[in-house]
């Protein structure tokens, strides 16, 4: 793979180093590197004397950020993991804790631009859509091993379709003629699935779906919580979390861990005082999410569904 292979532009770079305040001297976790482009500008805010703790699951990213960042190799320490691992990855190196982290979440546009790693429903690919291509399950085998009823439900609830049920009800009834193998077979049946007169307006047909799906692969939202909840842990006092996010159901996670992190008690509301005494950990620097300018999406369209919350250790 080429070092251009995974160039892409930085979603919400300037006001995510505004939020991440990276300084010289400064030890950050960026938990999902993947081409690099946000880790190379806080490299050049916290050199001297900085150290930043690059993590992607996707050893293509972890690859492609490596040469990119070559020449902060000093300062800089990249793995092929799980960010939801940040704490046992952070022990393995005999790092306590941080000042800033970092969570760019989602596909990156070098995933979705490989057509061969099956994310685009532009594209005839495989059904892959692996972050990991070492992992074991793949969206082929969703497709066709899944019950219709669980299909459904991903595709309800990770893709947020109004057409799920009939959707799966066609992937169903195909698979029983053949087995569904590439991504055009499986846009071909969601297109056949939903209504002429839904597919008129509004995204891509096949968009929720494959959201979905990808969603599954890779536990994307079932491990967000606690990847966050590790995140906010392990950062020092009034050390910065950013995290972006690029749909409703991610914020939402997003959201409610901050918030959740920010009240501290658990006691149920009728309680005249605090008996747990879990104070609060965080404090949310922006109580709306960040969202990028026209000019940013005029240059950069993926940056249209970008949201950005801030929060900082107390």
């Amino acid at each position: 793979m080429g070092k251009l292979s995974f160039q892409h532009i930085p979603v919400l770079l300037e006001k995510t180093l505004e939020g991440l305040n990276p300084r010289p001297g400064d030890w950050i976790a960026d938990c999902t590197i993947g081409g690099g482009g946000h880790a190379e500008e806080i490299l050049k805010r916290i050199s001297p004397g900085g150290f930043l703790l690059g993590i992607d699951r996707d050893p293509a990213a972890v690859k492609a950020a490596c040469d990119r960042l070559s020449k902060y190799k000093d300062i800089i320490t990249l793995v092929n993991d799980r960010n939801v691992h940040l704490p046992e990855i952070a022990e393995k190196f005999e790092i306590k804790s941080f000042d800033g982290i970092l969570f760019d979440l989602g596909v990156s546009s070098f995933q979705l631009d490989e057509a061969r790693r099956g994310f685009s429903y532009q594209t005839d690919a495989p059904l892959d859509m692996r972050m990991n291509p070492n992992d074991k399950t793949t969206a082929k085998d969703i497709v066709n091993h899944y019950s219709k009823e669980e299909l459904i439900s991903i595709v309800s609830n990770y893709g947020e379709e109004r057409w799920a049920a009939r959707i799966a009800q066609r992937i169903v009834k195909e698979r029983e003629n053949k087995p569904i193998e590439t991504t055009a077979e499986l846009v071909k049946i969601i297109k056949q699935a939903i209504p002429a007169g839904a597919r008129r307006s509004g995204p891509h047909p096949a968009k929720r779906t494959f959201q979905a799906i990808r969603i599954e692969v890779n536990s994307e939202l079932s491990e967000l919580e606690q990847a966050l909840e590790n995140g906010i842990k392990m950062l020092h006092k009034k050390g910065r979390i950013c995290v972006i996010s690029f749909h409703s159901l991610e914020d939402r996670i997003v959201k409610q861990v901050f918030q959740k992190a920010a009240k501290g008690c658990v006691c149920p509301p009728d309680f005249p005082v605090c008996n747990c005494g879990i104070e609060p950990s965080l404090k949310m620097v922006n109580r709306k999410p960040i969202e990028a300018s026209d000019q940013e999406v005029s240059d950069n369209p993926r940056a249209r569904s970008a949201k950005l919350r801030v929060g900082e250790r107390i």
